[in-house]
């Protein structure tokens, strides 16, 4: 059973940072781009980031360019967030999932994929 599990979520200030885990279980990350995308309370899943399979190539939303990176580590079957100068309307719930090639990666939202995992929640406040 294909199973991702996001981490790392949690309460920090605007300015702050934190670093998002995706694991995934049944599964090999490897083989796929991997997407982050988010869901804030009132408004529809957005993407926010893709990494190849590779890992050579990534994309990024305009609202996040800049402050976040994505990053894999195969080895370990992960994908990472690493979110930083987070502003308040980064609150939301943080989804990864696989994805087609990296320029199409927010197609899965059009497409109806419906296998999301949990979520991590990030909250930015003061």
């Amino acid at each position: 059973q294909v199973q991702f599990v996001e981490s790392g979520g949690g309460l920090v200030q605007p300015g702050g940072s934190l670093r998002l885990s995706c694991a995934a279980s049944g599964f090999t990350l490897d083989n796929y781009p991997i997407g982050w995308f988010r869901q804030a309370p009132g408004k529809e899943r957005e993407g926010v980031s893709c990494i190849s399979n590779t890992g050579r190539t990534t994309d990024y939303s305009a609202s996040v360019k800049g402050r976040f990176t994505i990053s894999r580590d195969n080895a370990k079957n992960t994908v990472y967030l690493q979110m930083n100068s987070l502003k308040p309307e980064d609150t939301a719930t943080y989804y990864c999932a696989p994805t087609p090639p990296c320029t199409y990666y927010t197609h899965i939202l059009r497409d109806g994929y419906d296998s999301w995992g949990q979520g991590t929640q990030v909250t930015v406040s003061s």
